[in-house]
């Protein structure tokens, strides 16, 4: 179920707002915390687990979690671990989300603390490398949640502590991730009055925090397309239909969809096709052809347009030549909004944490996130953090998915200091 916007406001209108008043009240982490939750990063990262076998993974953050005192539960979409903070007190409650999975990446980096993990994908054996950062995602909320709890005198409310599996995508024939964290019931005995996530990102200087109000990060949606023909000589086109001529057309024709059809003043959209697959001999027709691609973009009623498009030409640009088209659409990860009111309200949080120079406007990101299923049910705000060293160049650092993909650990104390004083500062 959506949470609409008059719903979504009177949430965010229980929430008092305090912030600190001054960068130098803005709660820290000691020197002994910060090298906690480095050295549970280097550990993570040197044992990461793919999608859904985070098993060793949810081990680590679930004994942490019940030495705390917390009550902790476990196997919640597989591999998920989720805690509840309790104040004893009236007030809000807020969620707090971190990433668990790596990806089938060999790592080729020359850290002491490296990755040698092998795992399985797709029947064949892989390296396993945290390619993306979840391993920083899973530190810093552990460190927040070790901090929180050791202040709890300061808290009114409860915190839910949310350890996500399968981000990066459930293997195939299997649910996974934040949506089936949901469907599982993550929120329906009770509904964060907010949730926030964070997300360590290359193309960034340490310590740098990139925000946006709505749209941050696109939707992520697959397209199949199956062009039948009839199959006969190439010397005699006319003896039969022509997928691959057909699928020429659809091919072209789709392109229009996003130059043409759709009100790109309103919000970007991206159709690629990736995938053309057809015959097997140059002098023989084939029956079929197959063609895969990925839609990218930041409107949800568009999104819905861009489908109803790309079916009709598909179909329609294969009708001409006399073959058929058979359009199957996967929908992916929704487009990942932050909250408008929610942003505004935790802006001066992401300065006083980062310093005022340090937090800027994020541009419009085509990579998608299942951090989206959360913020359609309750006010969401989702945030880069840079993590690429100072005085080196991020446009030229190895990306986010990389085999050389590398991590500033000093990172670490900005993003865990950001999760506990979004909780510090909501509450009544």
């Amino acid at each position: 179920m959506l949470l609409r916007p008059l719903a979504a406001a009177m949430l965010l209108a229980t929430l008092a707002f305090n912030p600190a008043s001054s960068h130098a009240d803005t709660l820290r982490i000691s020197p002994e915390l910060e090298q906690q939750v480095i050295s549970w990063r280097r550990d993570l990262h040197q044992h990461p687990e793919l999608s859904n076998r985070e098993f060793r993974t949810a081990k680590v953050v679930a004994e942490h979690l019940q030495q705390l005192g917390l009550t902790v539960q476990t196997g919640i979409a597989h591999t998920g671990v989720v805690a509840i903070l309790d104040s004893g007190k009236p007030g809000p409650f807020l969620a707090l989300r971190a990433d668990m999975d790596a990806l089938p990446v060999t790592e080729q980096t020359d850290l002491p603390f490296r990755s040698v993990a092998k795992g399985e994908y797709r029947g064949k054996e892989v390296g396993v490398m945290h390619a993306c950062g979840h391993d920083l995602h899973v530190a810093m909320l552990m460190g927040a949640a070790d901090y929180l709890v050791k202040h709890k005198a300061q808290l009114t409310g409860k915190v839910m502590f949310i350890f996500q599996p399968a981000e990066e995508g459930a293997p195939a024939g299997e649910e996974g991730g934040a949506e089936l964290m949901l469907k599982q019931g993550l929120f329906a005995k009770e509904k964060p009055e907010a949730v926030f996530g964070i997300h360590v990102w290359a193309p960034a200087n340490t310590g740098v925090v990139q925000y946006r109000s709505g749209p941050l990060m696109a939707s992520s949606d697959r397209f199949e397309i199956t062009v039948k023909g009839r199959q006969t000589h190439g010397s005699a086109p006319w003896g039969g239909v022509n997928p691959i001529v057909a699928a020429a057309q659809i091919i072209n024709n789709v392109q229009t969809i996003v130059s043409r059809q759709i009100n790109i003043t309103k919000a970007p959209a991206v159709v690629s096709f990736g995938i053309v697959e057809g015959g097997v001999r140059n002098n023989i027709i084939p029956d079929e052809v197959y063609l895969e691609g990925t839609i990218r973009n930041f409107d949800m009623g568009i999104r819905q347009q861009i489908f109803g498009l790309l079916k009709k030409a598909a179909e329609a640009s294969a009708a001409v030549t006399g073959a058929e088209a058979e359009v199957k659409i996967v929908e992916g990860y929704p487009v990942t909004l932050n909250n408008p009111k929610l942003t505004a309200r935790s802006l001066p949080i992401l300065q006083q944490v980062a310093g005022a120079d340090k937090v800027l406007e994020s541009p419009l990101v085509t990579g998608a996130e299942d951090f989206s299923y959360y913020a359609l049910e309750t006010p969401g705000l989702f945030v880069f953090l840079g993590i690429t060293p100072e005085g080196q160049d991020p446009a030229k650092a190895p990306a986010n998915h990389s085999p050389h993909f590398y991590a500033d650990e000093k990172a670490l104390k900005t993003g865990t200091e950001l999760f506990i004083n979004w909780v510090l500062a909501y509450q009544q």
